[in-house]
This record gives C-alpha cells, sequence and structure tokens, in this order.
C-alpha cells in the first residue's frame, strides 16, 4: 500500500509532533507500506492561518491509496481514503481557561477569526474516514468545539525501546519546552518548600531558561538546568531519577509520563495537567498534587523518604505503558482506511 503521512511543519523548529511523524513513517514501512512523510510549512500568524490550510487543499495525492492526516491543518488534505490521527487543532481563545495560552484575544477580529477556523475545521475533519486522536483529552475538545467524536489511539514515546529501569536517586527529574504552559516554574518553586534536600535536574530549553536561573539562587544550588541533552543522556537521567516530575497545563497527551513510566520511575503532576492523568494514577504510579509548589515540594519528600514506594509506583507505570506499540497503531488507521 502507498501511504502519505500529512503534518504541517514550523520551520526551524522540532519537538513531539515531528517525532510522532517519523516515528509514524517508520512503523508503516516497517508494516511493509511504501510511505512517504509529506509536510508543509505552516504560519501561526492569524493573518496565514487560512492560507496554510488552503495550501494543503491543493495537494495532488493521486499517487497514494491513503493519507493519515495529524495536526492542523494538513487535515485539509483532499484524499477518498483519509484518515485523521488528530495530534491537536489551532488553539484559539476556546473559552477563560484556554486563553491564558492562547494567541488569540477576545476581540471581534480574534472571535470571528475562531468562528471560521472551528468551522474550517468541521468541514475538514468530517471528510475523514475516521477520526482517530492522541488522547481522550483532544477527543474532548474536538467533541465539545466542533461536535465531533473521535477514538483516542495512543502510541509509544519516543525512545521507547532504549528506556530502561535504574537506581531510584537524589533528583528529581524533568524534560521539557520551557515555555508557560509546560509550568517548569512551580517544579523550581517546589524545592523551597521541600526539607529532604532532593534535587530537581531539567532538560530542556525556552524562553524561561533566564528566569528559571535566576530562581535557582534562591534553592541554594539544588536545580541543574541541562539545556539540551541527547539521547543516551536522556535515557540515563530518566534512569537514574527518584521521580518525574511533569505538570503542564492541559497536556494534550505527555510524552515525558510515558518515558518516566517506561524508566520505571513514578511521576509528579497536578489536577489540570491534562492527557497526563490518563497516565497517572494517584497512589498508585504517581502523585497528582494541586500543582502549587508546596504540594511539589511536599510531594518530592514523600518519595525521597520511602524509595520503596517509589519503586512500587515505578513498576506500576511500566504496567501501565507495557502494551503500547506502533504495529497496533499503523494496524488500527489502515482499518479504517479500507
Amino acid at each position: 500500500m502507498r501511504i502519505a503521512v500529512c503534518g504541517a511543519q514550523m520551520p526551524f523548529a522540532r519537538g513531539g509532533a515531528e517525532l510522532l511523524m517519523d516515528n509514524l513513517v517508520a512503523a508503516c514501512r516497517a508494516a511493509g507500506h511504501d510511505t512517504e512523510l509529506v509536510r508543509l510549512p505552516v504560519a501561526w500568524e492569524r493573518p496565514r492561518l487560512f492560507d496554510s490550510a488552503l495550501a494543503w487543499r491543493l495537494i495532488p495525492t493521486d499517487s497514494f491509496d491513503v493519507v493519515i492526516a495529524t495536526n492542523f491543518p494538513s487535515y485539509f488534505v483532499r484524499h477518498p481514503n483519509k484518515v485523521v490521527w488528530l495530534l491537536h487543532q489551532h488553539r484559539g481563545a476556546y473559552d477563560a481557561a484556554d486563553a491564558a495560552w492562547s494567541d488569540f484575544g477576545l476581540d471581534g477580529d480574534s472571535l470571528e477569526t475562531q468562528r471560521l477556523l472551528s468551522e474550517w475545521d468541521t468541514r475538514a475533519l468530517e471528510e475523514a474516514r475516521r477520526v482517530f486522536t492522541i488522547s481522550e483529552v483532544v477527543c474532548d475538545r474536538l467533541l465539545r468545539y466542533n461536535g465531533l467524536t473521535s477514538t483516542a489511539l495512543y502510541h509509544p514515546p519516543p525512545l521507547a525501546d532504549r528506556l530502561h529501569a535504574g537506581d531510584f536517586g537524589d533528583y528529581v527529574f524533568s524534560a521539557m519546552r520551557l515555555e508557560g504552559n509546560k509550568r517548569p516554574g512551580p517544579l523550581v518553586e517546589g524545592l523551597a518548600h521541600s526539607s529532604s534536600g532532593v534535587r530537581l535536574a531539567i532538560a530542556g530549553t525556552g524562553s524561561l531558561e533566564a528566569e528559571l536561573t535566576s530562581a535557582a539562587r534562591a534553592v541554594a544550588g539544588r536545580l541543574d538546568l541541562l539545556g539540551f541533552v541527547d539521547d543516551d543522556a536522556l535515557v540515563e537521567r530518566f534512569a537514574g531519577a527518584l521521580a518525574v516530575a511533569y505538570a503542564p497545563h492541559d497536556e494534550d497527551y505527555g510524552y515525558v509520563t510515558l518515558q518516566a513510566f517506561g524508566a520505571g520511575k513514578p511521576v509528579i503532576t497536578a489536577k489540570d495537567s491534562g492527557g497526563v492523568l490518563e497516565w497517572v494514577d494517584d497512589g498508585v504510579n504517581g502523585i497528582v498534587t494541586d500543582g502549587s509548589p508546596a504540594a511539589l515540594g511536599e510531594a518530592y519528600d514523600r518519595l525521597a523518604a520511602d524509595k520503596q514506594l517509589a519503586r512500587r509506583m515505578g513498576e506500576a507505570g511500566r504496567e501501565r505503558v507495557a502494551g503500547l506499540r506502533w504495529s497496533g497503531v499503523v494496524e488500527r488507521l489502515l482499518e479504517a482506511a479500507s
């Protein structure tokens, strides 16, 4: 079968979406299918959003048997056997909770643009033979804002085949973009509420790096900002951690959570962290806090004082993700196209 995996690309940026597309292409090829990754650059500036959607409508796809569209606006591609596996939609000022993280305001022009985007999204997604998403969180958003039903289809995180358990060390680890929606700040502030002496190590770069570097002075050197970390070092950081802290705002999926479980580590998160909560069961394979620095610091200390508890939670986490396979993802997507 000849398959096109379609996705938008922000020039000079690479993250979870790009890793997902690469892994999906590799899995389709491993299953014996001729597969190409088709990506077009996207401009997120409000006046250019519709240009990107229109560009996808013009892409010739006659040489493919199936197209699998992923993120906005790639699902505007035309094909009689279009299947959508939705990573996320364009997030505008949908409501007060979303507006804090939105690039839209509540002015008339923003609201009209958002109305048109929702209408265009609905029409493009209705063309698909079936719509899957990466999580129940994305399913819920799609139903709420577009009135469309979909099915969550989970997949392994990057490095799944390399992650392994290790000792339970003296640091809590996290890997993320240092941006507001990932909320690294409360994780750092939690150290000031921790009396165990546990350290916090964060891998990643972003616009909050300077702010976090300043915050490190208030926690007596217990914060290690690692910057970019290559795959080998990342695997070992997960393996040697006491636990993994990851408490973003309304996350779509949460690779960090699945990677933590793959390494047999419990996850400390927050009750409003979205897709992370589809994996973390409080007291079973992690700790769900209210997201405040005080609660995060208390969670650090709880696991530092009881490494057997951390180990039991980590083992439960490994069991939770043991059944994730890329082969199963490919099978479900292609069944939907037939």
